[in-house]
């Protein structure tokens, strides 16, 4: 197996997925307590809060099949 000076696999899956679960837990924190605190928020507040949610979920789940499965085979 080589080796490289950079961060190794593993580091690189559960920084992915804290990353994704970060941007996860803020977005549909922000949107939950936004509208709980606020009533009703402006649309765009609405769109990048739900992008923030998706892209974190993404993230969050792609990132341990990427760097934990699919990266060590290629190697």
């Amino acid at each position: 197996m080589a080796h490289y000076n950079g961060r190794s696999y593993s580091e690189l899956t559960k920084g992915g997925f804290f990353l994704g679960l970060a941007l996860f837990v803020v977005g549909a924190g922000s949107e939950l307590v936004g509208h709980a605190v606020f009533g009703s928020l402006p649309q765009w507040e609405n769109t990048l809060l739900f992008a923030l949610t998706l892209l974190g979920f993404a993230i969050g789940f792609a990132s341990p099949f990427v760097f934990g499965i699919v990266m060590p085979l290629l190697e």
